[in-house]
């Protein structure tokens, strides 16, 4: 029995030693996560988005919020002009606040809030972490939001810039 134990023990090693994957190790001795590379139609991942939004807005008895053309614009472009600036920041490069770039591309609701983030992770772990934090859930979780809008940025190393904005229809 003790040989056949072995055997088996010995052969798990020798596949395990098949494979070609190492893990790099970070400083704090845990694995590094692997980049996140978005690729498919960008709608998919809006609408995952706001999938995930509107379960959480849900299950505490908020109502939906859907997506917004102006508002997805206004995310975008904020997107963009954080990874060119290299920082998470609400203000835009031009000294932009959140509602003035919600009013450049003729978002007319009431504006009430923008969620940043600048990560190598998914959106759903983005939106994990914003609802951790009491500013951008409070802006998630608006019980005044009937509008969304949602975008990003991936730098060719695979930093990802998210910006969600929410609104009142108008």
């Amino acid at each position: 029995m003790t040989r056949i134990l072995s055997l088996l023990m010995i052969c798990f090693v020798a596949l395990a030693a098949c494979t070609d994957s190492v893990a790099t190790i970070g400083a704090d001795g845990r694995p590094l996560p692997s980049v996140y590379k978005i690729r498919g139609n960008p709608e998919k991942l809006q609408f995952r988005m706001l999938d995930s939004v509107n379960a959480l807005r849900q299950a505490s008895g908020l109502q939906q919020v859907q997506l917004n053309s102006q508002l997805n614009a206004a995310a975008e472009t904020h997107s963009k002009d954080m990874a060119r600036q290299n920082r998470p920041w609400h203000f835009g490069s031009d000294g932009s606040s959140p509602l003035d770039r919600a009013t450049r591309v003729g978002y007319f609701g009431t504006f009430l809030g923008e969620a940043i983030s600048e990560t190598y992770e998914t959106e759903t772990e983005t939106l994990a972490a914003w609802m951790q934090e009491p500013g951008p859930r409070a802006v998630i979780m608006d019980p005044k939001a009937t509008q969304m809008g949602f975008a990003w940025h991936q730098e060719n190393g695979g930093k990802i810039w998210w910006t969600l904005e929410m609104g009142t229809g108008g």
